[in-house]
């Protein structure tokens, strides 16, 4: 028989600033190759009319950092909330 396993709201928002942690570390690896990328071929790509593309990506990609950082902090702030009162 499997068992069930209950977790608390700690647990859950736990679990969620985890893997929220791990999705920050991609997105920040991913806007510096994309920045490395834009600053190697830039004059290229201008000649070529596709310079806009890739500044839309790159700005996008910052603003979904920037919002991703806001709810960790949110997140980290709420844990302490949530913890299990320690018993006597």
């Amino acid at each position: 028989m499997s068992e069930t396993i209950h977790k608390t709201p700690f647990d859950h928002v736990h679990d969620t600033l985890t893997q929220l942690k791990e999705m920050r570390h991609y997105a920040k690896n991913n806007v510096e190759l994309l920045t490395t990328q834009w600053l190697l071929f830039d004059c290229e790509l201008a000649k070529l009319k596709r310079a806009g593309a890739i500044e839309d990506l790159m700005a996008r990609q910052g603003q979904f950092y920037d919002a991703l950082e806001l709810v960790i902090v949110d997140l980290e702030e709420l844990m302490p909330t949530l913890q299990p009162a320690p018993e006597e």
